[in-house]
């Protein structure tokens, strides 16, 4: 669903940011927690980091809330808003069923590698849907980094920096779809007299 209007745009990237800035926080503890173990303190700048992209985010949707809610009445977003359920169901499922067939065959510790590799892959659907560029190349980065993490970083597919890795990819894709947003919503410099 590509927004006509700049605004309802501006809001969906919003939502997408918001999406980007918790899950990459949760990614990026789940690194700190394999690395450092239950350490709230070491947890809570984290926290901080995600809780500011999120908050970023909605003083963007914010200020659009009222062209995304006209988007969202029509019959193109409503079809959008199923086919995204059913990706996002899709990918659920797919990260279940490969968990298991990994524990089933005594290979848990291809379980993240699986499980960005899955995350990533379900952007390309979502680049279609959404006709977003950014999805394409967020994606792809975590696909990248799902295959290559486990061949080139220390202990392989157990490394927690395969989580840091993929926390990083989705705040940089909440800040990317932040930054679209910030150069709209500048006034211009008046000029001195």
């Amino acid at each position: 669903m590509q927004a006509s209007n700049p605004s309802a745009a501006l809001a969906g990237s919003a939502i997408g940011a918001m999406f980007f800035s918790i899950f990459g926080g949760a990614w990026v503890a789940a690194w700190c927690v394999q690395s450092y173990g239950p350490q709230p303190l070491k947890v809570l700048p984290i926290a901080a980091i995600a809780a500011f992209l999120f908050m970023l985010a909605w003083r963007q949707f914010s200020r659009n809330r009222a062209a995304h809610k006209a988007q969202e009445d029509t019959p193109e977003a409503k079809r959008s808003g199923k086919l995204f359920n059913i990706i996002n169901a899709g990918q659920w499922i797919a990260i279940f069923i490969v968990g298991n067939v990994l524990k089933n065959m005594g290979l848990q510790a291809w379980f993240i590698p699986a499980f960005i590799l899955i995350v990533g892959l379900h952007f390309f659907p979502l680049a279609w849907l959404f006709k977003a560029r950014r999805h394409v190349a967020i994606g792809l980065a975590l696909c990248v980094w799902a295959i290559g993490y486990p061949l080139t970083l220390r202990h392989g597919p157990v490394n927690p920096g395969g989580c840091l890795g993929a926390g990083l990819i989705l705040w940089v894709a909440a800040v990317s779809a932040l930054r679209a947003g910030f150069a709209v919503q500048q006034k211009p410099l008046q000029p001195h007299k």
